[in-house]
This record gives C-alpha cells, sequence and structure tokens, in this order.
C-alpha cells in the first residue's frame, strides 16, 4: 500500500480532523487510499505552536483517502483555505484533500520522499 510521510504534528492533526488539506511543493496524479506515516524528525516550531510535547515519530499512524488535488493559483486562494491545511506558503502551493481519516496500531517504519510503498 502506498504512504506519505509528514512532520508532526502535522500527520497528528490529519488523525485528529483538525487538517483536511496536506500541502505539498510537488503535484500528484494518485487518488486513493495511503498510509500516514510520521516522520524520525518532528517540525520542533509546529510542535510548540500546537501544544504538542510528545508525538510518535517514525510509524505507520494512521490511513487517508486522497481524494483531489487543489493548486493554490492565487494567496488569496490560500489563505481563504488556510482553516484546512493550517500552514505557510513554504509547504507549498499543491493541496492534497483528504477524507476518510481513520487512525490505526503504530507500525514501526523507515519513511521516505513521496508516495513511497509500504510492505508489511
Amino acid at each position: 500500500m502506498k504512504a506519505l510521510s509528514l512532520k508532526q504534528p502535522w500527520a497528528e492533526l490529519i488523525l485528529q480532523g483538525k487538517k483536511k488539506i496536506e500541502l505539498r511543493k510537488w503535484n500528484t496524479k494518485f487518488r486513493g487510499e495511503f498510509l500516514i506515516h510520521s516522520s524520525k524528525i518532528p517540525d520542533f516550531e509546529a510542535m510548540k505552536k500546537f501544544g504538542f510535547d510528545k508525538l510518535p515519530c517514525g510509524f505507520i499512524i494512521g490511513k487517508a483517502n486522497l481524494v483531489d488535488v487543489k493548486k493554490y493559483e492565487t494567496m488569496e486562494d490560500f489563505i481563504n483555505d488556510k482553516e484546512l491545511h493550517l500552514a505557510t506558503e513554504e509547504w507549498g502551493f499543491y493541496g492534497f484533500i483528504l477524507n476518510d481519516i481513520k487512525r490505526i496500531d503504530l507500525v514501526e517504519a523507515k519513511g521516505k520522499l513521496n508516495f513511497w510503498e509500504f510492505e508489511k
């Protein structure tokens, strides 16, 4: 199954339903279910900003369905979706629109860039 690595707390915010769009600098034609992997090294600044002390890193922690990709053509559109992606433009202008998000039991895994194949 495909997996996507995200830094904490972004992965956790998706699982909590607070982040519904994952920003990337690259587009994808992939649509469908994928595993959410929490990268080994968290985004320490974002951990403080969102009030997290410790979150699991280096694990498959959930799954989601990528239903569409929104390309932000204007800053106005980007800012209008701020409550859905919770991020700044440094993360990119391609918004991966997610639904059917579920937390799963932790599975230790090494992450990779882009979508990658996880084989248990």
